[in-house]
């Protein structure tokens, strides 16, 4: 067996965890299965790319855990028409699978270096509906507004509001909110008719914190 035919088959098992964990998502298990993680991490953690684990990818960040990428892209709830915001696109892994799953992925990420590495990567890969900037994730990406889902790939304190003003009416918000040196928790935000927001809470998680204006003490 030949090095890509082993990835393949660790890919196979890497969905199989993913679906004994719960995933029911038909097009997510898909999207899963299409996106070759080994091409998402640094050359020193190939070995351990389809691990059920997060791995380093630099500049103190991660790429998440196979079933919390699964988790959050089926919270999503995506049929294939949409427009959908990612905070945080680190290696673009998240961004990939999103990709397969909406219409159009526009990414912001906050650290210049992975910013470079996504922009290539995912243009060789040939993930021509993702757009990623270089930017404060924080303020969402309003040229783009208003998104039908919006992802947040990073802990923060507090629900950003330019990111509840993006999101439409019925849309769904995916974020880890609550203290960095604590478990965080999934919660997902569905914005009703009136613009308040419905929570749902879907477990604890670990994330790196989200950086930027949110790292302020003071609100908008």
């Amino acid at each position: 067996m030949n090095e890509e035919q082993e990835y393949h088959e660790q890919l196979k098992r890497m969905v199989d965890v993913v679906r004994r964990y719960g995933i029911s998502d038909a097009r997510v298990l898909n999207a899963l299965s299409k996106v070759p993680r080994h091409l998402f991490v640094p050359e020193n953690v190939k070995e351990n790319a389809y691990d059920d684990s997060p791995l380093p990818i630099g500049c103190g960040q991660t790429i998440s855990q196979p079933y919390i990428v699964a988790l959050m892209s089926e919270l999503m709830e995506l049929k294939g028409n949409e427009r959908v915001l990612e905070i945080g696109t680190g290696s673009g892994y998240q961004a990939a699978v999103l990709s397969l799953l909406a219409a159009e992925v526009y990414s912001v990420e906050f650290i210049d270096v992975l910013f470079y590495q996504a922009v290539e990567r995912l243009k060789n890969l040939g993930y021509s509906n993702v757009r990623v900037r270089c930017g404060d994730g924080y303020e969402g990406w309003k040229e783009f507004a208003p998104y039908d889902a919006v992802m947040v790939t990073c802990g923060a304190p507090r629900l950003p509001q330019p990111l509840v003003e993006q999101t439409k009416v019925g849309g769904r918000i995916v974020i880890p909110l609550g203290d960095y040196h604590e478990t965080l928790q999934l919660i997902r935000f569905i914005k009703r008719p009136d613009t308040s927001l419905e929570r749902e809470y879907h477990g604890g998680v670990l994330f790196v914190p989200m950086r930027g204006k949110v790292e302020e003490k003071t609100e908008d």
